[in-house]
């Protein structure tokens, strides 16, 4: 298995009964980059994690986790690495303060200056007992025990569930100095903006099996963005440019979906007939992750 990689999966299979949770599933996670994981619920997302985290064991495949076996080496990886659930638990009597002491120093790996500015940017009260925090403060509980674990990897599932928008860009913001520190994060949302953010890679799972991974150009590439323009004049053949659909004119006026490796090519043709006005727009993340989940697998 190739060594740059800090998850590397290949052929992953995991059964519940009769029900296949993962089919020949194979992710690979680059040291260093933020890789989104997305799927809808019960598309293997979590199945796949628990298998990560050695909290289940693969049927079949071969997994490599930070150099080691998550099933056979469990306790000493998990010193390595910091999880984050979507929906967080924490010690009712204990304050959230000493809830995040517990769980960074499990790892033995604790920052406390690191530990002291992400209570401030997350603005948590740390002194109140977890009994009385809503489920976006025990969310912060959990990141920011997470993030002041000086760990080479952060496994987050739906971390954000529950945070305000205020307190999700300051998550952006924490995840991206991580990033910038090489540290590697495989990150599970349902908030497609989040990872279109932060994500380096993006791997989209169906069915226990990734259907599509690469980055969010690559995936651009291989769809359409939407061009609305005013135009001195409208060319007479703009109908049979390369890629265009769903062309709607006018007057002067044009809007189309164009394929997003013909742009360069649509663009000169409208500069050649007096560009009075020009919006492109390229397909968000969400667009393409409906529209992998809109069509059939292929066989």
């Amino acid at each position: 298995m190739m060594t740059e990689n800090v998850i590397e999966i290949q052929n992953l299979n995991k059964s519940f009964g009769k029900f296949k949770a993962l089919s020949n599933l194979s992710l690979s996670v680059k040291k260093g980059e933020v890789h989104g994981f997305l799927g809808p619920n019960g598309s293997g997302k979590s199945t796949t994690i628990r298998v990560l985290l050695g909290l289940l064991k693969a049927d079949s495949g071969a997994i490599n986790l930070l150099g080691g076996n998550p099933w056979k080496q469990v306790a000493q990886l998990h010193k390595n690495l910091a999880y984050v659930p979507g929906d967080v638990s924490l010690w009712p009597d204990l304050t959230g303060g000493e809830a995040i002491d517990i769980l960074a120093k499990l790892r033995g790996n604790f920052d406390e200056e690191r530990r002291e500015q992400l209570i401030k940017s997350f603005e948590l009260d740390p002194t109140k007992k977890s009994r009385t925090y809503s489920k976006g403060n025990r969310q912060k509980v959990a990141i920011i025990a997470a993030l002041c674990s000086n760990v080479d990897l952060y496994i987050l599932d739906e971390p954000t569930s529950g945070l305000d928008p205020l307190m999700e860009a300051v998550f952006q913001q924490e995840i991206l100095k991580e990033k910038k520190a090489g540290k590697t994060v495989l990150l599970s949302s349902h908030i497609m903006s989040e990872v279109e953010a932060l994500a380096d890679h993006i791997s989209i799972i169906r069915d226990g099996t990734i259907i599509e991974t690469g980055s969010l150009s690559d995936m651009r590439q291989q769809s359409y963005s939407k061009v609305s323009a005013e135009l001195r004049a409208i060319p007479p053949d703009i109908k049979q440019a390369a890629g265009v659909k769903n062309l709607v004119i006018d007057g002067n006026h044009l809007s189309c979906s164009i394929e997003t490796n013909e742009l360069e090519n649509f663009m000169k043709i409208l500069a050649n007939n007096g560009i009075k006005s020009l919006v492109t727009e390229p397909p968000s993340l969400e667009e393409l992750f409906k529209k992998k989940y809109e069509n059939p697998i292929e066989q």
